[in-house]
């Protein structure tokens, strides 16, 4: 753990800021969405807590925020192992953390009879059980401080199934579902819950999960309008092609969706060299 001061004066406070300030923690942040919301976030006056596995990113990381004039907190933790979010309470207990924002995760593509057990069951771990972990133990945090914000990424693929990515889908439908019930649990006690459903981002995801994505969003396109979403939509799905699936897919019945995500899986896995 370590721990930057700023550098320059901060700007005054944004909306967000005087709602759920003054620190929000960003698991994820040494790349894609969860650094995009983290710099985001810096721009608006928060400082941050910084959760990833790669200390030296996260150091990178929160030299460039710091320059924005905003205190930063660098936590190295692996989130996937039990005990986790445990960890991240104690390295933050002096902190008033008012914002969490869930980005780490990570997923697959491939049938299931295709791929290791191990790192199906991983998914599971860091999809499911941290989110709980973090949810629990934080939440407790900002329901006794009567006020805050608590962001967990579903996905596109969490309202249907979906052939190729049958694990990484039921994850993310999990996410959602629990998004969706812990909002209401939480909002009589000040604390605002958001589900973010992105569709196909530009993110180091594609790469560990074998696929090419060709109409894509930009993590920046998704940390904007999940920050515009907090405290207003308890699901928010970012980018044109995640709307346009909510939009397209809805009317259709569940087993229709789900062949046909399923088939948009499959055309972003590369072809076997014998079929090129």
């Amino acid at each position: 753990m370590s721990l930057q001061a700023p550098a320059a004066a901060a700007k005054p406070p944004s909306k967000h800021l005087r709602r759920y300030g003054p620190w929000a923690l960003v698991t994820g942040a040494s790349d894609g969405i969860g650094r995009a919301i983290a710099e985001r976030l810096a721009m608006g006056g928060f400082n941050l807590v910084l959760v990833a596995r790669r200390q030296e990113a996260l150091d990178a990381l929160a030299a460039d925020l710091g320059r924005t004039g905003v205190e930063t907190r660098v936590v190295a933790n692996d989130l996937g192992p039990r005990g986790g979010a445990a960890q991240l309470d104690r390295a933050t207990a002096d902190l008033d953390v008012g914002l969490v924002i869930a980005a780490a995760g990570f997923g697959t593509s491939g049938d299931l009879l295709e791929s290791r057990l191990e790192t199906e069951l991983d998914m599971v771990d860091l999809n499911c059980r941290a989110v709980v972990e973090i949810s629990s133990v934080f939440g407790h945090r900002l329901a006794k401080r009567g006020r805050g914000g608590l962001v967990l990424f579903s996905s596109v693929l969490a309202f249907q199934g979906a052939a190729g990515a049958a694990n990484y889908a039921a994850t993310k439908a999990f996410v959602q579902t629990f998004a969706e019930g812990l909002g209401e649990e939480l909002k009589p006690r000040g604390v605002d819950v958001l589900a973010t459903a992105p569709g196909p981002t530009h993110t180091g995801f594609a790469s560990r999960a074998n696929m090419k994505m060709g109409f894509a969003a930009s993590p920046e396109d998704v940390a904007r309008a999940t920050i515009a979403a907090l405290g207003r939509s308890g699901t928010v799905r970012p980018g044109f092609v995640a709307k346009l699936l909510g939009w397209s897919l809805t009317p259709l019945p569940r087993r229709a969706r789900a062949a046909i995500m399923g088939r948009a899986m499959a055309s972003m896995r590369p072809k076997p060299a014998s079929a090129a």
